[in-house]
């Protein structure tokens, strides 16, 4: 089972993923998680990822397409994989295929979370941070017991400014306008399923299953 998620930002792709793989015995591979790891563990393309990360630049496909290569040769992704979130654009994608395709290797399924912009806004905007000790809430799933107030110190929380409603519209107008072009490339190869990536967590995963075993 070689499968790809794609999903929005705060889509729930990650949760999803995890639960799948675990059921499956196979990795999930998420490029942010890839790329902590990589720089921890000192490799090559780690320290080349971290050069970029350190100053707050984007890592080039170039390094992030040989981490995905790298982690594809492990042992435990012999038997399949679940990339999550990844590819991001439809150069990452062409790269992923010849990279799949040296290795004998496609794709099964893509599988889209559709959630709509009301629900990622809520999903996304509503962390607070603890001025005091830096415990994080949330609004809607974690809620502290005093509102602004934290339930350890009783310090005041705050919003992060990379979790105010513009942010998080910029960081979805961005996604939506590389993406679109990606849903396109994978529905051309007949691979692209999407699914409603709202409701509760079982629902969702029932889908997923659904569209795998077809």
């Amino acid at each position: 089972m070689r499968l790809i998620f794609l999903g929005a930002p705060g889509a729930g792709k990650g949760t999803q993923a995890r639960t799948l793989a675990g059921e499956r015995g196979i990795p999930q591979i998420a490029t942010g998680d890839m790329l902590r790891e990589a720089v921890a563990k000192g490799t090559r393309l780690g320290m080349e990822a971290k050069s970029y990360m350190d100053r707050g630049a984007l890592v080039p496909d170039k390094v992030v397409v040989g981490l995905v290569a790298e982690r594809l040769d492990q042992d435990d992704a012999k038997k399949g994989f679940i990339l999550d979130g990844f590819p991001r654009t439809v150069a990452q994608a062409e790269v992923l295929e010849r990279l799949l395709k040296d290795r004998e290797l496609v794709v099964d399924r893509v599988i889209f979370f559709e959630v709509s912009e009301g629900e990622l806004l809520r999903r996304l905007t509503g962390r607070r941070v603890c001025r005091g000790c830096g415990a994080t809430y949330h609004l809607a799933f974690s809620p502290p017991k005093s509102a602004g107030r934290c339930d350890r110190c009783e310090g005041e929380l705050y919003q992060r400014e990379d979790d105010s409603e513009a942010t998080v519209r910029r960081r979805l107008e961005v996604y939506a306008a590389q993406t679109s072009p990606l849903l396109d490339y994978y529905r051309s190869r007949g691979l692209l399923t999407r699914i409603a990536g709202e409701g509760s967590p079982e629902a969702i995963g029932r889908a997923i299953r659904q569209a795998v075993a077809r």
